[in-house]
């Protein structure tokens, strides 16, 4: 497939990315939302989101025309209380072990592989149930995105990558990664479009140790450098297949460039105490799709509708609840 796309790629066309958010509008609705939760105990959070992932949708464009995100507070907060329910239980086994320890040591590291073992159980059903609640509820120009992967494979990629990380000591974290990665691009339609994944874990292996090693050295100041590497990895393997045609993305992010957005962040979120992180969010997004194309023959025009309407929302909270993370 990579040969193809090379070849592909000899005619080059670039419909453009563009994000225009402006943090004060983004902030004018995070400070509306974040009242709102003080005032609720927390119980608007799933409005919050929805509202924040609306505004960030519809100031991303393709070819001049923005996205859409359909999702709904109302659709978000029954996962959410679902997802706290599940929590509830988990955190509620480990405590109950935890008193336990003294008295009876087996109950407690039985307690424990509770609640390690449900955790495991949770990362991949909250990946698959977010991919499919998230692509499901984004539009452009009417089209649908779609993820038609089952919760049988993933887990199945998922427990396979994690025994041999572990018998490993990390080392195959790398091939973890790109492998999760495959297996999500692999299952991603944006209409007729098929999306493709083809970083390879030696790749993210070797980066990692040069990165780390860099780092050291110039006593930390590689870091951006590494960063923008790691960008180039996860974006620039990123491949669309649309009627035969391969296409794939590609950024242009300078370490220099990832260096003035991540001091730049950092040094908004010092001097705001945390309240200029509208700032921080479109700042990143402006760093990151201004800088990415599509190369290739990729035509957004001629996207047809294919995908069909999930609005089961479980595991889009649960993700957050769990800090992760993929596109």
């Amino acid at each position: 497939m990579q040969e193809t796309s090379t070849q592909q790629e000899t005619i080059v066309s670039k419909p453009t990315l563009a994000f225009n958010g402006q943090g004060t509008e983004l902030f004018s609705i995070q400070i509306v939302n974040i009242a709102l939760m003080l005032v609720t105990l927390g119980l608007y959070y799933p409005w919050a989101k929805a509202k924040n992932l609306q505004y960030i949708y519809r100031k991303t464009e393709l070819a001049g025309s923005p996205f859409t995100f359909h999702g709904t507070g109302k659709e978000m907060f029954i996962g959410f209380i679902k997802g706290l329910g599940i929590f509830a239980v988990l955190y509620s086994i480990l405590i109950y072990g935890t008193l336990q320890a003294q008295t009876d040591l087996g109950m407690y590291f039985l307690c424990l592989f509770v609640f390690m073992g449900g955790l495991s159980v949770l990362v991949p059903l909250a990946i698959h149930g977010m991919m499919r609640y998230r692509t499901s509820r984004t539009s452009w120009r009417g089209i649908h995105m779609g993820y038609r992967g089952t919760l049988g494979s993933m887990f199945k990629v998922f427990y396979l990558n994690l025994f041999l990380t572990i018998i490993t000591f990390g080392i195959y974290s790398a091939w973890f990664t790109t492998n999760i990665r495959k297996e999500i691009f692999k299952n991603l339609r944006f209409g007729n479009a098929q999306f493709s994944y083809t970083g390879d874990g030696g790749e993210l292996l070797i980066l990692n140790i040069k990165g780390y090693i860099f780092t050291i050295f110039t006593l930390g100041i590689y870091s951006f450098w590494w960063a923008k590497d790691l960008v180039h990895f996860y974006i620039n393997n990123i491949f669309i297949e649309q009627d035969g045609k391969y296409s794939r993305l590609d950024t242009s992010l300078t370490g220099g460039q990832y260096f003035v957005l991540a001091v730049g962040n950092l040094l908004i979120m010092v001097f705001t105490l945390g309240l200029g992180y509208a700032w921080v969010v479109t700042r990143t997004m402006h760093a990151i799709v201004n800088n990415c194309e599509i190369i290739g023959e990729f035509n957004p025009d001629a996207l047809a509708q294919t995908e069909e309407e999930y609005k089961n929302a479980t595991f889009e909270d649960m993700a957050d609840m769990m800090d992760i993370g993929i596109i």
